[in-house]
Formats: C-alpha cells, sequence, structure tokens
C-alpha cells in the first residue's frame, strides 16, 4: 500500500517503468479524445467541480485511462470526498501511475499521470481515509469506467 511518504519519494527519485508505453501524435490523440477529454489529459486540464460522470458513481470495476485503456483505479478504492471529483486511495499497482511534482499556481502539489501514455489524471492529495492517507482526485474525462473482466481482455 502506497503513503504519502511513498509518493514523494516517487515524485522526488522517479516512477517505476510502466509494463508498457504508448505514444501517439496530438493529431492522433484529437482524432481519439473528445475536446474534454483531450483539454484534461493532453493538456493537464481541470473539469470543474461536481460536473465529471463519474464523480457519484457507485458500479463496480476498474477505472482505465480514457486514452489507452491501462487500469488505473480499482472502484473498491473509490470514496465520498466531498471534493467534486471521484477520489481513489491507491491506484491498482505501483506503476500503473506517475507521481510528477506540479508547482503551478504559485503552489506545491503532486501530479498524477497515466504511466503508459502520460495522461494527466488529477492530482494526489495526503488527506485521504486510513490506511493510506491518500486521495487521489481524479477527473472524469481522463478514466472510464470498465469491468474487472474486460480491462483483463484488452
Amino acid at each position: 500500500m502506497q503513503t504519502w511518504a511513498d509518493v514523494i519519494r516517487i515524485a522526488n527519485n522517479g516512477n517505476p517503468a510502466p509494463d508498457r508505453r504508448v505514444e501517439k501524435t496530438d493529431a492522433e490523440w484529437r482524432a481519439q479524445l473528445t475536446p474534454e477529454q483531450y483539454r484534461v489529459t493532453r493538456e493537464h486540464g481541470t473539469e470543474r467541480a461536481f460536473t465529471g460522470e463519474y464523480c457519484e458513481a457507485h458500479e463496480a470495476g476498474l477505472y482505465a485511462c480514457v486514452c489507452c485503456g491501462t487500469p488505473l483505479y480499482d472502484s473498491r478504492t473509490k470514496f465520498e470526498s466531498g471534493t467534486g471529483w471521484p477520489s481513489f486511495t491507491q491506484p491498482v499497482n505501483e506503476n500503473a501511475i506517475k507521481y510528477k511534482k506540479d508547482t503551478s499556481y504559485g503552489m506545491t502539489r503532486v501530479e498524477v499521470l497515466c504511466n503508459v501514455c502520460d495522461a494527466h489524471q488529477g492530482h494526489v492529495f495526503p488527506d485521504g481515509p486510513a490506511p493510506s492517507g491518500l486521495r487521489l482526485c481524479i477527473n472524469s474525462a481522463s478514466v472510464k469506467l470498465v469491468s474487472e473482466k474486460d480491462a483483463a481482455n484488452a
């Protein structure tokens, strides 16, 4: 289980290698994604609070990257944070996501990206529930909910 100390260590010292890499041109990403998905994932945007498709979703399954289909979060780690974005306490595995220091807007945060295709997901904060204490605050536009069976066959 990852903790805030792990997130900071990884953000400072490098992320584990992904199982695979997906790289596409800007034109290929634009052709594949909706304008909102492109803005969030490729331009590091943020959807407005309480507007995302998965903000209040409770269906079982895995949340996969909307760009490359890599499973990133398990619905069993999703919780109601009250922040207006889907929130998770853990990624599905240590090398699924990438942590990157983000010093935009005059603050220091830790950005969460898909480790396979570098799609912006959101940010991670140390104010989640026990035992991890993590709140991975994720944009709905950056993920799609799939059954565990479908994710395994992807």
